[in-house]
């Protein structure tokens, strides 16, 4: 998927392992806008009709027309130049699927992330909760606040990794330039990833918009450095992270 993945299953056998990295070599395989022989790449050299997509194709699809919808048209995986990157919904959607192939093999306590998205269920190998470190935009070494999202989906976005990759649909001329990063929790990993993707693409009112969204929380750190959160946010923040 062209980034760092770590899958963690407490108690797993590599059986459980294989099968995730094998779906999630196979979500590459046919999502990657980078590989000329994928699926998405054939759609958009016209090769392959709507009506001929995969059955993953569509579900991906039609989330993104409903996601679109839901965020005011700021999450739109259609580009400028006409083509479609569905890559904003296939991450935080194919973690989604990866944890519910772990739990159906019957294991409860586990960590999937995929480049700075997460979905965790249960406990870690000590007993206790998971936590999930959100990096400093400027120095990616340090950590700037921790979380455990018990059982949520937590992912970020942000132009300090891949740089100026995301854009306003509304505005695609101007680079987002107030914003750094933002982080959002929702009830799974797909709805964050989705709903973060929407919010940086608002800007600096990604944060007052995810604040009107039920069951979403979201941390945001401006282009000053400096931060602000959503009302529910301090819930999910564990106050001992330096002990």
């Amino acid at each position: 998927m062209g980034m760092p993945i770590t899958v963690e299953v407490i108690d797993g056998t590599s059986p459980v392992i294989d099968n995730v990295f094998g779906y999630l070599d196979a979500v590459d395989q046919r999502f990657s806008t980078y590989k000329h022989d994928s699926e998405i790449s054939a759609y958009n050299r016209g090769e392959i009709l709507l009506n001929d997509l995969s059955t993953e194709m569509r579900e991906v699809l039609q989330i993104a027309v409903r996601t679109k919808q839901e965020t005011e048209g700021y999450f739109d995986i259609k580009r400028p130049d006409g083509t479609i990157d569905p890559s904003g919904i296939v991450k935080g959607w194919a973690i989604c699927n990866a944890a519910n192939r772990i739990k159906a093999a019957g294991f409860t306590s586990f960590y999937v992330e995929a480049g700075g998205d997460i979905q965790s269920g249960g406990l870690n190998g000590q007993g206790h909760e998971w936590r999930v470190g959100i990096r400093s935009p400027f120095n990616t070494q340090d950590i700037i606040k921790v979380i455990s999202p018990r059982g949520h989906g937590v992912a970020t976005s942000g132009s300090y990794a891949r740089g100026q990759h995301i854009y306003n649909p509304h505005t695609p001329e101007k680079p987002i330039q107030d914003v750094v990063s933002i982080t959002v929790i929702g009830s799974d990993v797909l709805e964050a990833d989705c709903f973060a993707t929407a919010a940086f693409a608002m800007g600096s009112q990604g944060i007052y918009f995810i604040e009107r969204v039920a069951g979403l929380e979201a941390y945001l750190v401006n282009a000053q450095g400096i931060a602000t959160q959503t009302t529910g946010f301090g819930a999910y923040v564990c106050h001992d992270q330096f002990r």
